[in-house]
């Protein structure tokens, strides 16, 4: 089993766990070495393990508690593990998303003796996927009380600086039905993709709201992302779909979100149904822990405009923002890279708002 420093450079540390393999649902190799570390060189934490998730936190009775929860889990390696170093960049697949953020994660949690808030650290599996499989969704089932925060840092990437809440995604299928002929006597059918012509053009026109809630700024986005129909090279086709993917503000909850795309293609001949939906996150800022984390990072925050598992938290009311070495762009590329000074600035602020 590879031996974790958590003691060590953050930098080091995120090398150490870029090199252990972790794609999703193949974590065990990572939530072992993980556990035993934590175990070894953090004993004044209580641990447990679920599944490939590994949770622990502090119990010294302060006001307020601050939980820490990262991924350990990353999409298909790219020939692009073990990692790499040149010039103050780290190369490898998760050094964005998200085993830099997770490095700083443990690192702190080790290495803080004189703690302001008690800490929770959570280091889940199979974020990647589809989220039946999400180790945040089974612990809230089973250990639902691991969760309890004042605040909750979700460390995505976040190019270091704070993202707060997130938006909405939701899914919906517009179907267009009509009648099957042969393309030489097309009169005599009813071409279901053309039908798509008048809900691409709604498309094409729809002017996107951009919404500012406690001075961050979402911009909602209606999107094709996915067009099929047709027979053969001689049938006119009498079914043809197209999918779109909706991201709404916080502001919009999952049924009035539904009702806007629907009300985007009212009239048409069409048909809509939703798919998939999952909520957005309100930022909380004003939440007094939220508000400490800012100052600490200089006040700057930025809306996430992404969905992630910070929704998870504002579902159960706790406010939640995402802080991470990184640059978004980059994750789930070829050429993911971190640069090592903003691991190190990231650590520098959360040990200032983490620490007495």
């Amino acid at each position: 089993m590879p031996t974790l420093d958590l003691l060590c450079d953050p930098v080091d540390l995120t090398a150490a766990l870029v090199d252990i393999p972790s794609v999703s649902l193949n974590e065990t190799q990572i939530a072992d070495a993980v556990e035993q570390a934590i175990r070894a060189q953090a004993p004044r934490l209580e641990v447990i393990r679920n599944g490939n998730a590994v949770l622990a936190r502090t119990n010294l009775g302060l006001p307020t508690r601050v939980m820490l929860a990262g991924h350990l889990d990353t999409v298909p390696i790219a020939n692009n593990v073990p990692s790499s170093r040149t010039a103050g960049i780290m190369h490898g697949c998760g050094t964005v998303d998200m085993k830099s953020g997770d490095a700083v994660f443990l690192h702190l949690a080790a290495s803080i003796d004189n703690l302001a808030h008690d800490l929770t650290v959570i280091m889940y599996d199979a974020e990647e996927i589809a989220a039946e499989f999400n180790g945040l969704g089974r612990i809230e089932r089973e250990h639902r009380d691991w969760l309890d925060a004042d605040l909750a840092i979700l460390g995505e990437p976040t190019d270091g600086l704070i993202e707060a809440g997130c938006q909405g995604t939701m899914r919906a299928r517009i179907s267009a039905s009509g009648r099957r002929a042969h393309s030489a006597r097309s009169w005599l059918g009813d071409n279901a993709i053309h039908k798509l012509g008048a809900a691409l053009e709604r498309l094409s026109a729809y002017s996107a709201r951009v919404v500012d809630i406690d001075g961050c700024e979402y911009r909602e986005g209606l999107s094709a992302v996915r067009i099929e129909g047709g027979v053969a090279g001689n049938v006119i086709p009498d079914v043809a779909t197209l999918d779109v993917n909706f991201r709404f503000a916080p502001d919009r909850s999952q049924e009035q979100a539904a009702d806007h795309v629907r009300e985007v293609f009212d009239g048409l001949p069409v048909e809509v149904t939703i798919t998939d939906s999952a909520p957005g996150a309100l930022p909380g800022l004003n939440a007094p822990a939220a508000a400490a984390l800012v100052q600490a990072a200089g006040g700057v925050v930025r809306a996430k405009f992404g969905w992630t598992d910070v929704s998870r938290f504002a579902a159960l009311g706790i406010p939640a923002v995402n802080f991470g070495p990184g640059d978004p762009n980059l994750a789930h590329t070829r050429e993911e890279h971190v640069r090592t000074t903003q691991i190190t600035e990231v650590t520098a602020v959360l040990r200032a708002f983490l620490e007495k």
